[in-house]
């Protein structure tokens, strides 16, 4: 057991054998076999059949250990969609762990298919934010047109890094009729939502939100005040036709 593991981890990473502590011992070997699978046996083109993959990933996708778990998604997920079947993967994206869920997001992300969006769209009610983060990163980067009502649903989200995500996301991709959902974040109760929002309002809509700068330099927050005043004063710098203020990419 101990050999066939580590002809396996090191054809999986093209470690040296004096890698190795000579004093490795068969329990710690049997421990990360599963790691091993997760991690080769999805990767080797021919190493076995379908079926053997699939019986494989169902295996690791219910192992303990969340690291075995991420591995499957990783290299099976990944190698598989579209074919994977749906029942297995509404058992990926349903996984306890929120580490996992995000994962599953991120992989399914890279895929161009119209069942991812439905999916995405889904977890945006996830009860995890990092999930509802990652479905939010995986529609703006599927969609070319977002839906506005995708993004009304997330005014009201109870964590705050969620509402600024979508504030950021839409000035980074410069969402059309917009304007309502950015004057509403720009008074969200956290500061840090409000300063983003305010970048994107000065990003997409300089004239219309001058007023609403204006009214940011008497906020309560002393980072909020002084971000609409660098904001205001870019904006007065710039040139009147074509009015377009750019900033340095926020998080």
């Amino acid at each position: 057991m101990v050999d066939r593991f580590r002809l396996t981890y090191l054809k999986s990473t093209g470690l040296e054998r004096s890698d190795f502590d000579e004093s490795f011992s068969a329990h710690d070997a049997e421990k990360m076999i599963p790691l091993a699978s997760a991690s080769s046996e999805y990767n080797v083109p021919g190493a076995c059949s379908s079926e053997a993959i699939l019986k494989q990933a169902k295996a690791d996708l219910q192992h303990p250990d969340a690291q075995v778990r991420l591995c499957a998604i990783k290299y099976y997920l990944e190698k598989s969609f579209p074919a994977i079947p749906m029942s297995l993967l509404q058992e990926i994206l349903s996984d306890e762990d929120p580490e996992i869920r995000v994962q599953a997001l991120r992989s399914l992300i890279k895929f161009r298919n119209p069942i991812i969006c439905s999916l995405l769209k889904k977890h945006l009610k996830d009860s995890d934010p990092d999930v509802r983060i990652a479905a939010l990163r995986g529609i703006f980067q599927q969609q070319e047109k977002i839906e506005l009502n995708i993004l009304v649903q997330l005014l009201s989200d109870q964590s705050s890094w969620v509402r600024r995500k979508v504030a950021t996301l839409i000035g980074w991709t410069q969402v059309e009729g917009s304007l309502p959902i950015l004057m509403e974040l720009s008074r969200d109760q956290d500061s840090m939502v409000r300063r983003a929002a305010l970048f994107s309002l000065a990003t997409l809509y300089p004239d219309e939100s001058e007023s609403r700068l204006m009214e940011a330099m008497t906020d309560s927050d002393p980072v909020v005040r002084k971000c609409a005043k660098v904001i205001l004063e870019k904006i007065a710098d710039k040139p009147l036709e074509g009015k377009t203020v750019s900033f340095a990419r926020r998080g």
